[in-house]
């Protein structure tokens, strides 16, 4: 188990899927070049967020679809693992799932998880709450999780993947404004009450009637923070040690 170097990529929706890539595509040039070994994208960041039903529903793909094929030519191309958000196919119809996964550098997907805790109207009618509990998953030594935005202010969440020897926690989010108390004391608090990393990559930026707050944050176990962004786009490079080291 060696150190563990995390970018978090805190940046605006683009307009187009195909925007989205390209800034995925050059965000991850960028993260490697610093020394990174795995790069966590906001919430729904290949997408939007705030896109309303009907956008989703049309963007809405298998976990193994396009989106997948092309963040994984990108991983490969800059041997880089990556962590993103899009809108899962429902296999019964229903409406589409608020997903991430995890993507190696090698192309082969190893994490998923689709958002349980839905919040607010807008949430509830674009999407359908996930209802698999979150299970952590290795790569290079760490037991890695992963928790959708507003799942990780729910302690009993974070706990259930913590009892199960989890190292570090990848939260994708688009938190706005209003709500800075998450980044600033939630993510801190769940990292030292669970002994664990959390690294929580927010979106910047507007959508129609939400303002993202930005303040990606890299909370250390013991609850420190160990790294945070401010209001504007930015790539939040940082090392998580590995057990036993100081």
């Amino acid at each position: 188990m060696k150190d563990l170097t995390l970018a978090l990529w805190q940046t605006p929706y683009a307009p187009t899927v195909a925007a989205a890539l390209q800034g995925l595509d050059d965000t991850a040039a960028q993260a490697r070049a610093q020394g990174a070994d795995l790069l966590v994208c906001p919430e729904m960041g290949l997408t939007g967020y705030a896109i309303g039903p009907e956008r989703v529903a049309a963007l809405a793909e298998p976990a193994d679809g396009p989106l997948a094929h092309a963040v994984a030519r990108i991983a490969r191309r800059h041997r880089i693992a990556i962590v993103y958000g899009y809108p899962e196919q429902h296999p019964g119809g229903d409406r589409p799932f608020n997903a991430t996964q995890c993507i190696a550098a090698n192309g082969r997907r190893i994490g998923q998880h689709r958002k349980t805790h839905l919040f607010g109207d807008m949430d509830r009618a674009q999407f359908s709450a996930g209802d698999v509990p979150s299970a952590p998953f290795a790569w290079r030594g760490w037991r890695l999780g992963l928790l959708i935005c507003y799942d990780v202010e729910f302690p009993d969440t974070v706990q259930a993947l913590a009892r199960q020897g989890l190292d570090a926690l990848l939260v994708p989010t688009a938190n706005m404004r209003e709500f800075d108390e998450v980044p600033l004391q939630m993510v801190p608090a769940r990292a030292g009450d669970n002994g664990i990393a959390v690294a929580y990559a927010n979106a910047c930026g507007r959508e129609p009637g939400l303002h993202y707050g930005g303040l990606s944050t890299v909370a250390a176990p013991d609850g420190t923070c160990l790294a945070r962004a401010g209001r504007r786009a930015s790539l939040l490079v940082t090392a998580l040690r590995a057990r036993g080291q100081k």
